[in-house]
């Protein structure tokens, strides 16, 4: 059995409770050859400990030691290219070229660099001087480990050991007890490899990076529960997300979560009159994209009854029966899916096209268009946002645009929302009567751009209202924002100079990310 990375060495599980290995999406043969353990209480304590260690150990680490680590990790994982998307293609068969290699691992060292910079210049630190009244403030570590939870559709971009909320809670100065994603154990691997060699390549502390494979759900949520852990990041399904987020709110963890959406698309007449079959063509594939398993899908959008919505349906239709359907990460996808898809036509909506399980040789499913009124979809508006995590999109038929305002006023939380309109304008009135409505309900609103393409930059907000996420404050994309979640808020009140962190001492060094508050604004209370 494969062994876990715990407080620097791999070391064999303690009391594992079985083990698991992983599939080849794109045969579904089972890949047997390594078995990993589900881990006990006994691992997770172990961890749990030596990240409090590091944790303590980081706080008195230079900045530049911080980042150094971040950047050679980076390098590390360059070193490893070919290996690294051979083996995440085989264990969850997404392309190598160019998704993994052009596309996704890049984006992961850029990620990682990323939050090097913000780290060395410490952007995220907003440190703040009211000389008058003596106080200053500024965000430091959390002062022990944050656990990362990994999802299956992005093997290196949002692993548990290298992703977005990896890079954050290390850039911030905080030691990840990460849980890899058991569809693609031996890429985690690798990456966690890459990561010990650059732990030990610049001196940090042994357990500033830790993993393990699987374990128990009751003890996932133990472990979230855990006073010694500090934070969580989390990726992936909503069942899971909120009986972790349930488990950690008992406490006071603070969590970060990132589950369901359904990003909503919001075609407007003058839209569909200008350019219906190119709008169907770009909704096809972007719900399409990586076979429909990508966070920010398009999985529902809004039309008004109008001749070329017909033209549309027909066109996002024809689409999607004659597109080959795209390879699914894990055996119990394709019956997800299904169940998911048998649920909305038995609440009213219409098969237009796909609906079944495909016959291909690896896990799939058609590539699928339903379709309902908007009445139909008021009555039943829970139901029928249910996520398809697949290449499934209902369109919704609103009569006017009144009822696509409606629509609009009962959607969940979303990270994404998208309006198509007319470019002269004859679409504005009713793109502000959908965008007053929408803009509360969604992370990031688009404009005639399909949601899919998530890019990595400071202005990206990668999240939204509850159930999208935990939390609509934070992203989970986008440094140094990304990099405040794992942070605490420290106050010093009358402190002596000298006894400061350094960037809010009087005499702090260049480059320190401060400002300084008019005394005028101060006033003490008593509260």
């Amino acid at each position: 059995m494969e062994p876990i990375l715990l407080n620097g060495q791999w070391t064999a599980s303690q009391n594992p409770s079985g083990s698991v290995h992983a599939f080849n999406p794109s045969t579904k043969e089972a890949i047997t050859e390594r078995e990993y353990p589900i881990s006990s209480w006994d691992d997770l304590q172990a961890m749990l400990d030596a990240g409090k260690d590091a944790a303590d150990q980081l706080a008195q680490l230079e900045p530049d030691r911080i980042a150094t680590f971040l950047e050679t990790y980076a390098d590390e994982l360059g070193k490893d290219i070919e290996q690294l998307v051979q083996i995440a293609n085989t264990e969850t068969g997404l392309p190598v070229e160019p998704r993994l290699k052009n596309v996704e691992l890049p984006r992961t060292t850029n990620q990682l660099r990323q939050a090097a910079v913000a780290a060395r210049d410490g952007s995220w630190r907003n440190a703040v001087i009211d000389t008058a009244a003596g106080i200053r403030s500024i965000h430091n570590p959390l002062g022990g480990p944050v656990a990362v939870f990994g999802p299956n559709n992005f093997p290196f971009a949002f692993n548990g050991v290298a992703g977005g909320d990896f890079a954050a809670a290390i850039g911030a100065g905080n030691p990840v007890i990460a849980k890899a994603h058991p569809g693609h154990p031996h890429t985690s691997t690798l990456l966690a490899k890459a990561a010990m060699r650059a732990v030990e390549a610049t001196g940090m502390p042994k357990a500033t990076v830790q993993m393990f494979y699987k374990t128990k759900p009751e003890l996932g949520l133990k472990l979230a529960a855990h006073p010694t852990l500090k934070a969580v990041g989390f990726t992936g399904g909503r069942g899971g997300g909120t009986r972790l987020k349930e488990a950690a709110d008992r406490v006071g963890t603070p969590i970060y979560l990132e589950m369901s959406s359904s990003n909503p698309v919001f075609i407007l007449r003058g839209a569909l009159e200008d350019r219906a079959e190119e709008i169907a063509a770009e909704l096809h594939g972007s719900c399409a994209l990586g076979a429909g398993q990508f966070c920010t899908k398009p999985g529902l959008a809004i039309v008004e009854r109008c001749p070329e919505s017909a033209s549309f349906l027909t066109a996002l239709s024809e689409h999607a029966k004659s597109s080959v359907p795209g390879t699914l990460l894990t055996p119990a996808s394709p019956d997800e899916i299904d169940s998911t898809v048998t649920q909305l036509i038995g609440e009213g909506a219409e098969l237009l096209a796909g609906g079944r399980i495909a016959g291909t040789e690896g896990f799939a499913y058609e590539n699928t268009v339903l379709t309902t009124t908007a009445a139909q979809f008021l009555r039943e508006s829970e139901t029928m946002q249910t996520e398809a995590f697949g290449s499934v999109c209902l369109v919704v038929v609103a009569e006017d645009l009144q009822e696509a305002v409606s629509v609009a006023s009962v959607l969940e939380g979303n990270l994404t929302g998208t309006i198509y309109s007319a470019q002269d304008g004859r679409d504005d009135s009713g793109y502000n009567a959908v965008e007053k409505v929408l803009r509360t309900k969604v992370g990031r609103l688009l404009n005639d751009k399909m949601p899919t393409g998530v890019a990595v930059s400071p202005a990206m907000n990668h999240g939204g209202p509850f159930p999208a996420t935990g939390h609509p404050l934070f992203t989970s994309v986008g440094i140094p924002a990304s990099l405040i979640r794992f942070t605490a808020l420290h106050s010093y009140d009358n402190v002596r100079s000298h006894r400061l962190p350094s960037a809010l001492q009087d005499k702090n060094p260049t480059g320190s990310m401060l400002r300084s508050i008019d005394a005028k604004w101060t006033t003490e209370d008593v509260s």
